[in-house]
């Protein structure tokens, strides 16, 4: 971590106590940080309700696994599978299926139908048909196929490949499917692993090679600081704004203007004129999903602009310090603060893992890309978490609140101050701890560098990441 000294924010803060503040200004403030720390306390609460999607990414790699593993050389398989894949499939469905049963929800049809498919294939005919008869008494595409299964001989090939063209669900789940109801030699099963394969490939080896690259950083600089030629730090540049007036942004515009309010006066407008659209649903909730954020970033902004017009212009590179030119050592930066902080958020959630069964649930948004299989939707989701939130996040986490609040406690604390606020606005305990990392990372960045277009795109790589991947093994 930097030293703690704070630096230089441009101009001086001292009229900070030389004018008094109104009353009024005091209470909104403290009204908007009593109701900000209610929402998120109750949003990391509610984040252990909701499911996590890394059981799913662990269930979607070990499908891909199965798929490819005819098609993977002797060298590369024990780089991307240990032990049985299919037996750890199969404790991943019993997990998932289980865990539905014991929170009193109905397992996804899906889930069961593909139980029930990999009971077949694992030599277990009398589990598989009893899992079937229970699924094909619901309703739904996956009870059409678990009925069909039973009794193949009730519909026409036609009828099935109708079945086959309508089901959802993993490329584990539509290819054995297939083979069950069509035969291996109508499902192009070659073709299949050969992409799974593929897949399987540009998610585990990309981020490995990431790792290694990260790694490699993070050693290197531990050697120049140790030698005492680390780079220096740029001074900083930051909106001369009061404590007051940032919790004023930050509690009152990001949380009770953009995450409370917000959503209540536009969602249901959005409902209302999205219901009679004649498109996809999937379509439908990533215009929602853009159109929200959209709102959420507009009141924010409008409160920062008003805050810092007063300002006047500010230092070279105005107030936030974005910085852009030159773009190339602007990404330059963002990079190598990609890989430096990959390993160490890698390593805070395996560690998370072996100490927590269940951390709690994920952003919602992860599990609508990873089962979005609507390229428009998915462009719509990839636009709100690969430009408009890092756009919007580091704006006002890095480019107000951290230098705002290592002018008041240092650079050190700044850091962390900025990185905490920035894990518990995102309302998630199990992603607190990572996300944390992440938010040092980007604070270090920030202030190593003085530039927060730097900022702005290693917080667009790190969600392009997720977002490639999630994409990757839900396709």
């Amino acid at each position: 971590m930097p030293r703690s000294e704070p630096r230089g924010s441009g101009v001086s803060a001292e009229h900070e106590s030389n004018n008094q503040t109104p009353s009024w200004k005091s209470t909104l403030a403290l009204v908007s940080l009593a109701l900000s720390l209610l929402l998120w306390l109750n949003g990391l609460v509610s984040s252990l309700q909701r499911p996590s999607v890394g059981d799913d990414l662990s269930r979607r790699q070990l499908e891909l696994t199965v798929l490819a593993q005819g098609n993977l050389s002797e060298p590369i398989r024990p780089l991307l599978s240990s032990g049985d894949p299919l037996q750890a499939l199969q404790d991943s469905l019993t997990t998932a299926i289980s865990s539905s049963e014991e929170d009193g929800r109905t397992p996804a049809p899906e889930l069961l139908l593909e139980q029930a498919l990999l009971l077949e294939h694992a030599g277990q005919a009398e589990e598989a048909k009893a899992v079937l008869q229970d699924l094909s008494a619901g309703t739904g595409d996956p009870s059409a196929v678990a009925a069909a299964l039973l009794t193949p001989e009730a519909s026409t090939r036609s009828e099935r490949e109708a079945l086959l063209a309508q089901l959802k669900g993993s490329t584990l789940l539509r290819q054995w499917s297939c083979e069950a109801l069509l035969g291996d030699g109508a499902c192009n099963g070659e073709a299949v692993a050969r992409r799974a394969s593929a897949q399987l490939l540009s998610v585990t080896l990309l981020p490995g090679v990431g790792l290694i690259a990260g790694i490699a950083l993070l050693l290197r600089e531990l050697w120049r600081r140790w030698r005492g030629k680390a780079q220096a730090a740029a001074p900083w540049q930051g909106p001369n704004l009061s404590g007051l007036d940032t919790i004023l942004l930050v509690a009152g515009g990001f949380v009770v203007v953009g995450e409370l309010l917000t959503p209540l006066l536009v969602a249901p407008l959005l409902t209302r004129l999205l219901q009679d659209l004649p498109i996809d649903a999937v379509l439908k909730q990533g215009i929602s999903v853009v159109a929200l954020y959209g709102a959420l970033m507009a009141g924010p902004l409008v409160i920062l602009r008003l805050l810092l017009k007063p300002l006047g212009p500010g230092p070279q590179g105005g107030w936030l310090q974005f910085r852009w030119s030159p773009p190339q050592l602007c990404f330059g930066q963002a990079l190598k603060g990609f890989l430096m902080v990959l390993p160490l958020v890698s390593l805070v959630g395996w560690l998370q893992g072996q100490l927590f069964e269940d951390p709690g649930g994920s952003n919602p948004l992860l599990e609508l890309v990873l089962n979005g299989h609507n390229v428009p939707a998915l462009a719509c989701f990839g636009v709100t978490a690969i430009v408009m939130a890092p756009v919007f996040e580091e704006t006002i986490f890095r480019g107000v609140l951290l230098p705002v609040a290592a002018r008041y406690w240092g650079s050190s604390w700044g850091i962390v101050a900025s990185a905490a606020v920035f894990a518990v606005a995102h309302s998630s305990l199990g992603e607190f701890p990572p996300l944390m990392v992440l938010g040092l990372g980007l604070g270090w960045l920030r202030w190593r560098s003085g530039r927060l277009g730097s900022c702005v795109l290693m917080h667009a790589l790190w969600n392009s990441l997720t977002f490639f991947n999630l994409v990757v093994l839900g396709w």
